[in-house]
């Protein structure tokens, strides 16, 4: 009987696990060692007053095979949810008021969004010089290709919203590959659609990834609570590992009970600096490398609100703000409009996150004053100053991981380190995407590594 120790029960260390028991269900005895009460990490969905409330990511793209796949194999598959169509209708805050993002190139021509100028340079994109040699980040490749106009606004509050990172120091080719490769491949995004959609006819003209906001009908807690249950009583809660040895061909694993579990295979995919701390006795250069990517603090205000009270009619996704606005909020999501079971009848459920890599010290703040910032960035941009009739708050002082340049560098070298030491291997949103769908294509390739060996 073979063991594999996975240290870390968010999304990827539960999907690894899962697939690891699905790769050898007679010969591999996996355990789960999470140090929290509970699974799912950043993945948690609060059930309170009739709201059903995020404090992470509300979904996935419905364009991941392997995400899909793993839904199916959970039995899941009924409790799929997918958005609202009013959720293809997104907005950005410009210059005192709400801009809808146009979602083809004749309604992007009639936008305000951005200057005249600045429109005509996103048009002059095919004639962009060509990229330059290393690394580059994605507000460099944005103004190069799109003009600066759209590279501070336009790009410069996606970036945020997914990252809630600064797009002037975040790596294009670690942060959004597609991009990179469609410029590699066509020297041109336009050209790059434009064969895309020779590819596949009637198919959108967008940049943007494809795919329909999908979640479940509890929320993402329903994907964490079936990993879970699939993988009991493999999991352990409230269980911290505080170092790992290697004698002979097995891994020993240190608990602060003074325990030691014996394995063949270690998983760490608790993220970058949870896992430095680990590996600090057992390879300091190692540690280091995990420890040199950084991450964004985040923190979460959600507010319900009675219907009848609000100025606006929260018809849409959400909206993002551009660093130039200096207002206090990255942007906020109409969670209710994208999934309209995230509030009772007759009421709206709003997010707000704040914080981010621009701004990290207000994760700090109290809670009054969290909220005061999230009423205050709302009435701004959308004139809504009713009172909340329930609110939360999160704090993310990790947050999200941040590639920034020389990101794949410095995986590559982490790779390189850890084939010097057999059965350790790393997975988690610090490495090769921070989305759910990426999460799990990696735990997928991460487990089939380790049970090949």
């Amino acid at each position: 009987m073979r063991r594999v120790v996975v240290v870390g029960g968010g999304v990827a260390g539960l999907a690894t696990a899962f697939e690891l028991r699905c790769a050898d269900p007679g010969g591999t005895e996996v355990t789960v060692l999470e140090a929290a009460s509970r699974t799912g990490g950043n993945l948690e969905t609060e059930q309170s007053g009739g709201f059903i409330f995020e404090h992470g990511p509300n979904g996935f793209l419905d364009n991941a095979p392997d995400t899909l796949d793993l839904v199916r194999r959970l039995n899941l598959t009924g409790r799929l949810l997918p958005s609202d169509d009013a959720a293809r209708r997104r907005f950005l805050y410009r210059g005192g008021r709400l801009h809808r993002l146009p979602e083809n190139p004749a309604a992007f021509l009639g936008s305000g969004v951005l200057s005249l100028p600045g429109r005509l340079r996103v048009l002059w994109e095919p004639f962009a010089r060509a990229r330059p040699e290393g690394d580059e980040t994605i507000d460099a490749f944005a103004a190069r290709r799109i003009g600066a106009e759209a590279a501070s606004v336009l790009v410069d509050s996606m970036v945020s919203g997914v990252f809630g990172g600064d797009a002037r120091t975040l790596s294009l080719r670690a942060s959004f590959p597609k991009m990179w490769e469609m410029e590699t491949a066509h020297g041109s995004l336009v050209r790059a659609m434009l064969a895309r959609r020779e590819q596949r006819p009637g198919e959108s003209s967008s940049v943007t990834p494809r795919g329909r906001l999908t979640s479940f009908a509890g929320g993402v807690q329903d994907l964490v609570d079936a990993l879970t249950t699939s993988l009991s009583p493999g999991v352990r809660t409230n269980t911290r590992v505080t170092s790992l040895a290697r004698r002979g061909e097995r891994w020993h694993v240190a608990l602060p009970n003074g325990e030691q579990l014996e394995a063949d295979a270690v998983v760490l995919a608790g993220g970058a600096a949870p896992s430095a701390a680990i590996v600090a006795g057992l390879d300091a250069s190692l540690a280091a490398m995990l420890a040199a990517i950084p991450s964004a603090p985040l923190a979460v205000v959600a507010l319900g609100f009675d219907r009848r009270t609000l100025d606006h009619p929260l018809d849409g996704f959400g909206f993002l703000v551009p660093r130039g606005e200096q207002l206090p909020l990255l942007g906020a999501l109409w969670d209710s409009s994208i999934f309209p079971n995230r509030a009772p009848e007759g009421f709206a459920l709003v997010r707000v996150m704040l914080g981010g890599a621009r701004d990290p010290e207000r994760v700090a703040n109290t809670d009054d004053r969290l909220v005061a910032a999230a009423r205050e960035g709302l009435a701004t941009t959308t004139g809504l100053r009713a009172a909340p009739v329930w609110t939360r708050v999160v704090r993310y002082p990790i947050g999200i991981p941040q590639y920034t340049v020389g990101h794949l560098e410095r995986v590559a070298a982490i790779d390189a380190s850890l084939t010097r030491l057999p059965g350790l291997v790393v997975t988690g949103n610090s490495f090769r995407g921070v989305s759910i769908n990426a999460c799990l294509t990696d735990a997928k390739a991460v487990a089939a590594r380790v049970a090949a060996r």
